[in-house]
């Protein structure tokens, strides 16, 4: 390990607010310089007195330092500054980034461009097959997909790129030894085996409901855009999409039955101006930068004419989803994403997971 690395380990177990550290760090360019400085350097920066501290290191968590550095020893986990190389670009753009990261696995995926899926835990399977679905055909065409290893649309989403042998980013609320929930370890296993785990959380945290919600600012923090597939108002889903739009970054939303709960949120979204997904062209025609080279994003003409081909596979009787595939001669990503926009532009209606055309359509 560096001496550099050890120095930010030392300077993430100061216990200090992490708003006192930024702002050392905007007046220093590394740890070192920091934990070096005379306590009347530091008070003036800082804008506060420090009476009974001579030295930074005496507010140093030296047990949580051997913990950190037991933990980075393994050649696959790095702990990551904030003024490093490594620190992903578009994560150090927001109000508040962390003053260090916890990542294990491929490190160079911090510096690519991806998007954020999140939605309910809850979802059901058209839900969490459109989350799937959507990450599948992104991950293949060399995006990063980004979610917090929840149960439902997270898990959906990680397992789409996964699938698909794309690349996936797990941002966690707890330190990456403890995996939550349980019952994705495994998942979290090859996530990090070809993909990343990060938290700025150090090893060690257990997970606290106040978390969550802290952590979904760097989930929408490290993408340029969040998607959220089902959710109800309440959902924290909502609160990684009000993050993304305080950042600056796009918000897209699929949307849903009416008559579903789990419709509330996204149709929330739409009022408040996200944009709406009704494929996956409507995520690349709104961020460029996610189309493939090789695969050129579709014009608003094949756009209508594959809603057309859609509306024409759809009997005036109830139609299962597999039926209108093998009619339409679409993939079922698009099919999926797409249904579900024709439902709540009034084109057809869903009969207990059966699809219908409406008599003036």
């Amino acid at each position: 390990m560096s001496e550099r690395s050890e120095m930010w380990i030392e300077f993430a177990r100061l216990e200090l607010p992490q708003s006192v550290k930024r702002k050392l760090l905007s007046h220093f360019s590394e740890p070192a310089e920091i934990l070096a400085a005379k306590t009347s350097v530091l008070e003036s920066i800082t804008e506060s007195r420090w009476p009974h501290c001579k030295s930074l290191r005496q507010l140093v968590d030296w047990k949580g330092v051997q913990v950190d550095r037991l933990w980075a020893s393994r050649p696959t986990r790095r702990i990551i500054g904030l003024s490093d190389e490594a620190y992903p670009p578009l994560l150090r753009e927001i109000p508040d980034p962390p003053v260090v990261l916890y990542a294990q696995g491929d490190c160079s995926l911090m510096l690519s461009r991806g998007l954020a899926i999140v939605g309910s835990r809850n979802p059901t399977p058209i839900g969490r097959e459109t989350a799937m679905n959507i990450a599948k055909v992104l991950a293949a065409e060399g995006h990063v997909i980004v979610s917090g290893l929840a149960a439902g649309i997270d898990a959906a989403a990680h397992m789409g790129a996964l699938e698909s042998y794309g690349s996936t980013i797990a941002v966690c609320a707890s330190g990456l030894d403890i995996v939550y929930p349980r019952q994705h370890f495994g998942l979290a296993q090859r996530i990090s085996e070809t993909g990343l785990l990060l938290s700025e959380y150090p090893p060690g945290t257990g997970v606290r409901r106040h978390h969550f919600p802290y952590r979904n600012r760097l989930i929408s923090g490290m993408t340029l855009g969040t998607l959220v597939v089902e959710a109800t108002r309440k959902s924290g889903s909502l609160i990684t999409a009000r993050h993304a739009a305080d950042q600056g970054r796009e918000v897209f939303a699929v949307p849903g039955s009416v008559y579903s709960p789990l419709s509330k949120g996204p149709h929330q979204l739409i009022k408040e101006g996200a944009s709406l997904v009704a494929s996956i062209a409507d995520i690349q025609e709104e961020l460029p930068v996610f189309g493939s080279l090789s695969v050129p994003t579709p014009t608003q003409r094949t756009t209508d004419r594959s809603r057309d081909t859609l509306l024409d596979a759809i009997d005036y009787i109830p139609t299962s989803v597999d039926q209108i595939i093998v009619r339409s001669g679409l993939t079922a990503a698009k099919v999926c994403s797409m249904l579900i926009g024709m439902e709540i532009a009034g084109k057809i209606r869903n009969c207990e997971g059966r699809y219908l055309r409406n008599l003036e359509s």
